[in-house]
Formats: C-alpha cells, sequence, structure tokens
C-alpha cells in the first residue's frame, strides 16, 4: 500500500520536505494555514534582508538568478527566488492553503506499551505497523466552524520557530501591558501590518529587545521620526552586531581545518589533541574581530560593549548584521540606546529599574522573540509528546528525530546561520530515511548522542547555551554525520587541499541523493 505523509506548514521547511518526498516516489499533502508559501518571509518587516550570504542561503540544486546581484538580498527577491522554486519543481499543486492543522495525534493499539520500546516506532524504520496520525484540520475559507479528521502514516511538522505563538514577558498584577494608555505590540504584528509607517509616525516609540528584529524596527522607526520624535531601544544585554563584509569573511572560512580547531561529540584523542593545540587560533581570531568591531563602531561611547566573546555568541547561533546607518541614527538622536536590568509598564510609559521618573512614550513594540517550544509541543494531544518537547535540554535526534515520538520529523526547529542550508540537508536525510535506505538507532543510543551534542555546545557557551542551534563552527561535521547515515560520500571536494581549505556550501550537495556510494 502506498504510504501517506502530511507535512504541516508551507515555509522553507515544509517546500523542502515535499520536493525530496516527492522525489522518493511519495505524493505527500502539505496543509499551510496562510494563503501563500514562504512562511515568515511572506510577511516581514520592508527592510528585512538576508543575514546571510546568498551562496549559502540557496537550494542545493537551483542556483539564484543572475539577476540578483546583492550578497544579501532583500525579503522580495527572497520570496521571489522561493517562489520560483516552489514552480520548478511542482510542489505547489502538493499544498492545501487556508487548512489550519488544529491538533495530530498518535494512535496505536490499546494494548501497545509505547514505553517499552526500545527501537524507535517498534522498528527503527520510518513507517510503522503499530501506529499512525490522526491529524485533524480546519479549513479556514469554506468551513471554518468543521474540523475535519485524516490519518497519515507519517508526519513532518514545518511550523517554523519565529512566527505565530508571541513571547510577551510576564508582569505582576498591574505592571503590564493592562495598564498602559497607549499601544502595545510584538515585533510580528508590526511586521503585518500593512500601514506601519503610520501607526509609529510622530509617536515617541519605545522597542524592546537587542536582535536582529529589534534592530531593524528601531532602525526603521528613527529613519520616520527623525529627532523629533526619537525611538528608544530597551534592552538588557548588549551583542556583538557585525557589518556585511564580515559575515561574508567568516562564512568564507567554513573549511575543514577550521573544523579542526574546534572540540566535537564523541571525538577521538587525535582530534582532542588537534583541537587543543589549535585552539589558541580561536581565542586570536575572536578577539582580533573584537578590536576590529570596537575600531569600526562607538561601542565604548554607547556603552555597547558586551561581556562576553564573540566566538561565544555565533556558536549559540546568534550573529547579527547591523542595520545600515545604525550609529548614525544613535549619533543624531533619532535612535537612543537605553540598557536596563528590569522594567515594568505604568499608564504613561515604562518604569525602568525602579526609576522614580517614567519613561513615556505611546507605543511599545516587543521584540521579544517567540515561544517556539509551546508552539510546537501545543499541536500534539498528548501530554507525555508535549512534555517531551518542552522538558528536554537537547530535543532531537539530527536535528529532527525525537527518540520518543514515532513516524514523525520536524524540519526547521533547530537555528543555524544558514537555515536553509542546514534544512536542506535534513530534507535529504529525512527522504533517504522514508525511503528505507537506513534505519535508526536504538532509542537509548540516540538519547546518548543528543546528550553528547549538548554537553559539547555547552562547553562553548555556557550561559548562552541554546537548543536547537547547528553550530557554525561544526557545519560540516554535522553534514558528515547525515552523509554517512545516507550511505554517501561525506568528501565533495577534488583534492585534498581544496577539502581541508576551500569553504563549504549548498552547491557541495547538490547531487547527494544521485551519489551514494557504499561506505567502508
Amino acid at each position: 500500500m502506498e504510504k501517506t505523509i502530511a507535512i504541516i506548514g508551507a515555509g522553507i521547511s515544509g517546500l523542502l520536505a515535499c520536493k525530496y518526498a516527492l522525489q522518493k516516489g511519495f505524493s505527500p499533502t502539505v496543509f499551510e494555514a496562510r494563503n501563500c508559501i514562504g512562511g515568515v518571509w511572506s510577511k516581514t518587516l520592508d527592510s528585512t534582508k538576508l543575514q546571510t550570504p546568498k551562496n549559502h542561503y540557496q537550494f542545493s540544486d537551483f542556483a539564484w538568478p543572475g539577476s540578483v546581484t546583492e550578497a544579501f538580498p532583500d525579503h522580495h527577491q527572497v520570496m521571489e527566488y522561493i517562489y520560483s522554486y516552489a514552480l520548478h519543481f511542482n510542489i505547489l499543486p502538493h499544498i492545501k492553503f487556508s487548512y489550519k492543522v488544529i491538533s495530530i495525534d498518535y494512535c496505536t493499539s490499546p494494548e501497545e506499551d509505547m514505553s517499552s520500546w526500545e527501537l524507535w516506532g517498534s522498528t527503527s524504520e520510518a513507517f510503522s505497523p503499530k501506529g499512525k496520525w490522526n491529524v485533524n484540520v480546519q479549513d479556514l475559507l469554506n468551513s471554518a466552524d468543521t474540523i475535519k479528521g485524516y490519518q497519515f502514516d507519517f508526519v513532518i511538522l514545518c511550523l517554523g520557530k519565529f512566527s505565530d505563538l508571541a513571547n510577551i514577558p510576564q508582569f505582576p498584577m498591574n505592571k503590564g501591558p493592562e495598564v498602559f494608555g497607549g499601544k502595545v505590540v510584538h515585533s510580528m504584528d508590526y511586521a503585518a501590518m500593512d500601514n506601519a509607517a503610520e501607526f509609529i509616525k510622530d509617536k515617541r516609540v519605545i522597542v524592546v529587545g537587542f536582535q536582529k528584529s529589534a534592530m531593524d524596527i528601531g532602525t526603521e522607526i528613527a529613519k520616520v521620526n527623525r529627532a523629533k520624535y526619537p525611538c528608544t531601544l530597551l534592552f538588557r544585554t548588549a551583542h556583538w552586531s557585525v557589518p556585511e563584509n564580515l559575515v561574508i569573511l567568516t562564512f568564507w572560512n567554513l573549511n575543514r581545518f577550521s573544523e579542526l580547531i574546534v572540540h566535537k561529540p564523541g571525538e577521538g584523542f587525535f582530534l582532542w589533541l588537534l583541537a587543543v593545540l589549535l585552539s589558541p587560533l580561536l581565542w586570536i581570531y575572536s578577539k582580533i574581530v573584537e578590536c576590529y568591531l570596537k575600531w569600526l563602531y562607538p561601542l565604548s561611547k554607547y556603552n555597547m560593549i558586551p561581556q562576553h566573546g564573540f566566538l561565544t555568541q555565533i556558536r549559540s547561533c546568534m550573529l547579527t548584521v547591523l542595520p545600515a546607518q545604525f550609529y548614525e541614527r544613535v549619533s543624531e538622536g533619532s535612535l537612543i540606546l537605553k540598557k536596563a536590568r528590569t522594567f515594568r509598564l505604568c499608564k504613561t510609559g515604562l518604569i525602568i529599574d525602579d526609576e522614580d521618573v517614567p519613561l513615556e512614550t505611546d507605543v511599545v513594540i516587543f521584540a521579544t522573540g517567540y515561544k517556539s517550544d509551546q508552539k510546537f509541543a501545543s499541536i500534539f494531544k498528548s501530554i507525555d509528546f508535549q512534555k517531551y518537547l518542552i522538558g528536554s535540554a537537547a530535543p532531537f535526534y539530527r536535528e529532527c528525530i525525537h527518540p520518543k515520538i514515532p513516524q514523525l520529523a520536524i524540519l526547521g526547529y533547530s537555528e543555524s546561520h544558514a537555515t536553509l542550508y542546514t534544512t536542506e540537508m535534513r530534507a535529504k536525510w529525512l527522504a533517504h530515511f522514508l525511503e528505507g535506505n537506513f534505519q535508526l538507532p536504538s532509542i537509548t543510543e540516540m538519547e546518548e548522542n543528543r546528550m553528547k551534542w549538548e554537553k559539547c555546545m555547552r562547553t562553548y557557551t555556557s550561559q548562552n547555551f541554546k537548543r536547537g542551534c547547528v553550530s557554525v563552527m561544526l557545519q560540516i561535521y554535522c553534514n558528515d554525520e547525515i552523509c554517512r547515515d545516507m550511505n554517501c560520500n561525506p568528501r565533495r571536494k577534488g583534492t585534498i587541499f581544496s577539502e581541508l581549505f576551500a569553504p563549504y556550501g549548498p552547491s557541495d550537495y547538490e547531487n547527494l541523493c544521485s551519489s551514494r556510494r557504499k561506505m567502508t
């Protein structure tokens, strides 16, 4: 019988999952709650552009068009590129638009005790005779009040981490948004506005946060309102932000030699010793970059020097490209930088660190991220499955399989400095798994593997540890593991010199699924 596959979400992860499932002969059904593809790229800030050089943010078998000459295309160009990909590989006919998945539930026979299974799904294969997934879907256009049930042999969650469920800070009673006399929105809502410029025009605005969205929004508002109505960027911790040329240099140095400097999970004595001997190179590189950024930007003048090292940050998947003219806006007074340990809202604005005089404002925009764990967990009916996602520090094997959730994979959960690149590698791996080309290790072995990864990541990131992060320093090492699982050759270059010192990117894995050879 033909095996059925459900893909939930038609962002980049969903498109990749669908494309490679089609390539293996399956006919997946993609459910997308919106009326378009692209995920977060379909509705974002007008100033949004790639933070990754386009040669590292591209599909391995579908290059950017020659008309895109910029190293960092804007969101309009990205959307056109994504749509062209979907058309080229005939993905759109498989997508049910405006179909919102309400819940999914794994159904097995009553006598089955899943907690006793030693193998994933009881067989270590993608499709198990032990159970199926019930997927409950709401047709938002035709029958909004009716929930229709579907049944599938395998489910791929591609919900995206940066959408839908906003993370708003919790406040004590009568110290939150309910007492504020102005407008309070999340960056997600601001980005979705068709009249965002009118919403903030000639208003005093405070943006809370200091990651990419906060900096982009603050710069955008400062450009509109200028110094007459300055925008305040309120944050707790300063982070390193870099110019585009440094990002290009960083990606250019992503080669096998640079990975010899980094400790890896489960490494042997020789690799451990090599990383120890070469580790001073990392320290030197980090200090050179930090000195360069201090020279390039007025960090000391505005008390913006981070307390953590540059490499600690990028290992935590927190590399941020500084918006154009950011410090020019600060210098002219249209953008005000303000650190605060704590704050609360009052009728007229924000009270910072228990100061007596409130910081008056008309609009507060929380650029404080998303509750991605809760978003992914809430789609499961099973309380146990919900706990697996929320309670685990290192949730997934190969960044897409939970050892205790059978017949299901999650793509796009793990962050990366090159999200499309890392997601496509796992989509290829998953397609090979669905085809039956390899089996998963035992549940115990998968759990031991992911805990080794967590220990390795914590060694370098300490308090900045972020689960679900494919470190830019070990991108090739992660890809090597995937290639070996697929019984493919992980060495993608032609000579020993290029293998060691040439950068690796998506195009190196273009023919991965069709160039397998027996590994020894």
